[in-house]
């Protein structure tokens, strides 16, 4: 007889969560064509301020690429590659600069490194603001993962005052 009160007192607890419905949707904030524009116009010409050629690629949260933009003497890896890099930084939702350290031989993340299209060098950055990822931003041409990464910075700096709300 216990058990039969335990169990009906159980079921009556657990009620209210079996009686929720869970929605049947979901809204997503993403960025306007313009929007991500601007991040990828702000992120090149940093890089042009500092003498880089580079390739600049906005994705959606998805990772569907939404804007690329390529500098005339950039070199025709920047297209692949820095919009592998605003894919892995949407995807993971972790910069690619982190990804670096954290996937490196022997760590515990170094398996993801297999993963198609994963790019663990610097330069992808997450877009984020307001509690929504709207999706990443990647840059390649500097010479190196750490310019890559301020001049992916300084896109999102350029778009900030959007997106926080």
């Amino acid at each position: 007889m216990r058990h039969v009160v335990m169990a009906v007192a159980s079921l009556c607890l657990a009620l209210p969560v079996w009686a929720q419905t869970p929605a049947a949707t979901f809204q997503v904030k993403t960025l306007t064509p313009e929007t991500a524009l601007m991040a990828a116009q702000a992120a090149m010409a940093a890089c042009r301020d500092q003498g880089f050629q580079v390739g600049v690629a906005v994705v959606d949260r998805s990772g569907l690429t939404q804007v690329f933009l390529r500098d005339r003497f950039a070199g025709a890896h920047t297209v692949d590659v820095a919009t592998n890099k605003a894919w892995t930084a949407a995807s993971f939702r972790t910069s690619t600069l982190e990804l670096a350290t954290e996937s490196q031989p022997g760590k515990p993340m170094s398996g993801i490194r297999s993963t198609p299209r994963m790019l663990a060098v610097g330069g992808g950055v997450v877009i984020e603001g307001g509690g929504s990822i709207f999706g990443g931003i990647g840059v390649s041409g500097a010479p190196g993962g750490d310019a890559d990464d301020a001049c992916a910075k300084a896109g999102i700096k350029a778009i900030a005052d959007k997106i926080e709300f």
